[in-house]
């Protein structure tokens, strides 16, 4: 598939399929534990199956889990049977230890039971594109570190956050060409620990790391959507252009009314019904009104704009919820 025009297409369209992060809440579906999922390439292949059988979405996108590439590095985990896995400490604390960091191969910890789902599902689901999610190279190595100390080591130790987003970079590029050999269509790149720095931190520690992953990986054939739900992303937002995504995914924390603007009118951009509020918490009613009401401000103003959620759907998420998004949805574009 050329994917290129492929969100050409999508941007193109007067009637937009929506493209939410939804995955986990497959469980409920399947009557299985978070835990059970995420140790299972064959439950996660059947996972996205279920969903792709269950709602009529422009993608089908594996799970979120952003613990999964700091465990390969060798960061212990936290597994429950209804949340996503936590990182527990911090495996990395000096300069030292980021120089004895060695990257791992793929298919270390999880990630070959990633690759192998993916290899699964993409004879399962044939009638839209697969994407693979996978950490940002900042949020990896704000796993390494710890969220708080990535962020003071930006400013107290900023040669020790280069050589650790030099390794990361490296595993994530040949983990993502791994996603692409298995017939996976793209990545969603989740960078959302970027959203916390400043325009100027952004620009040295994220940019042109993200610059190089995407300048490596993405093909006509095999793309990247660049995925941030921080809530400072609106003022390092040229930043987050230049990276050159093929298409961009925002998160709640902002209103898309206010990043609309800034978006050039030929690049899609996604977002961004609450997860937890209403994916999560909501009522049918409740998600009916939030869908339309940011449909009704944002479509008929941005042919770029596509409808999403703000991030990964929880697990817990109701399906009657999640229903009631996609008949909003429908809703509007029947008017």
């Amino acid at each position: 598939m050329n994917m290129k025009k492929w969100v050409e297409d999508l941007r193109n369209a007067e009637v937009k399929k929506t493209m939410p992060i939804l995955s986990f809440p497959c469980v409920s579906l399947m009557g299985i534990t978070v835990k059970e999922l995420i140790t299972n390439p064959d439950l996660q292949a059947k996972g996205m199956k279920a969903v792709a059988d269950e709602i009529d979405s422009a993608a089908s996108v594996s799970m979120m889990d952003l613990s999964i590439e700091a465990e390969a590095f060798g960061a212990k985990i936290q597994m429950s049977d209804d949340e996503v896995p936590t990182i527990l400490g911090a495996l990395i604390s000096s300069e030292e230890e980021a120089e004895a960091l060695k990257v791992p191969e793929v298919g270390a910890a999880r990630t070959g039971l990633c690759i192998e789902a993916i290899t699964k599902v993409c004879t399962m689901i044939t009638d839209r594109p697969v994407f693979a999610g996978v950490i940002g190279p900042f949020s990896l190595a704000g796993r390494l570190m710890s969220v708080t100390e990535a962020l003071v080591n930006c400013l107290d130790e900023p040669d020790m956050v280069h050589i650790i987003m030099e390794k990361c970079t490296e595993f994530l590029i040949n983990y993502m060409n791994a996603y692409k050999k298995t017939g996976a269509n793209g990545i969603v790149m989740a960078e959302p620990l970027t959203g916390l720095l400043s325009p100027d931190l952004a620009e040295e520690f994220s940019e042109p790391y993200v610059k190089r992953i995407i300048d490596e990986v993405q093909t006509d054939d095999f793309i990247v959507i660049y995925h941030n739900c921080g809530d400072n992303i609106i003022r390092m937002i040229d930043s987050i252009l230049r990276v050159g995504a093929a298409a961009y995914h925002f998160g709640n924390a902002i209103e898309m009314a206010d990043m609309m603007p800034h978006i050039p009118e030929d690049i899609v951009a996604m977002g961004n019904i609450d997860p937890a509020s209403q994916f999560n918490s909501g009522t049918p009613e409740s998600m009916r009104e939030a869908t339309l009401d940011l449909m009704n401000d944002l479509c008929p103003k941005y042919k770029n704009f596509v409808i999403s959620s703000g991030c990964d759907i929880p697990p817990t998420a109701k399906w009657d919820n999640i229903h009631a998004y996609f008949d909003a949805v429908n809703e509007y574009y029947s008017k």
